[in-house]
């Protein structure tokens, strides 16, 4: 009995440790705030760190939903998509949504909206 109390104790102390390195863990993530108007991101380009970030879309006006597709630098066909770049769902006219949580290596990507459409801008992770 002493031996199944002391295999809880420590299953239990495992578990709490976990918990909270994950929540530590959780604490390294970035926001980046993008803004999406008719035809166009207002931010134009971004250079980043190297980390995880989590992309947060504002449709402002608009008219219809938007989207957000992130993609290495001159691979931008649809088998390259970082999928977890995607907003979680289309962002509806004058509201926000987000994407997943998303690590970037250093690099050249793009973004962009295929639904609102807009031009391919440059993210730099550096």
């Amino acid at each position: 009995m002493k031996k199944l109390i002391a295999i809880l104790v420590v299953f239990v102390g495992f578990s709490i440790t976990t918990q909270a390195q994950n929540k530590m863990m959780k604490k390294d993530v970035k926001t980046v705030s993008l803004e999406q108007t008719k035809g166009e991101f207002t931010q134009k380009s971004i250079t980043l760190s190297p980390g995880t970030y989590v992309f947060e879309i504002a449709n402002t006006g608009v008219g219809h939903d938007v989207g957000f597709v992130l993609a290495p630098k001159g691979k931008t066909d649809a088998a390259n998509h970082i999928k977890n770049a995607y907003v979680t769902e289309v962002v509806k006219n004058n509201t926000s949504g987000h994407s997943k949580e998303v690590t970037l290596k250093k690099g050249e990507y793009v973004y962009f909206c295929p639904l609102n459409p807009t031009p391919q801008y440059t993210l730099v992770v550096k």
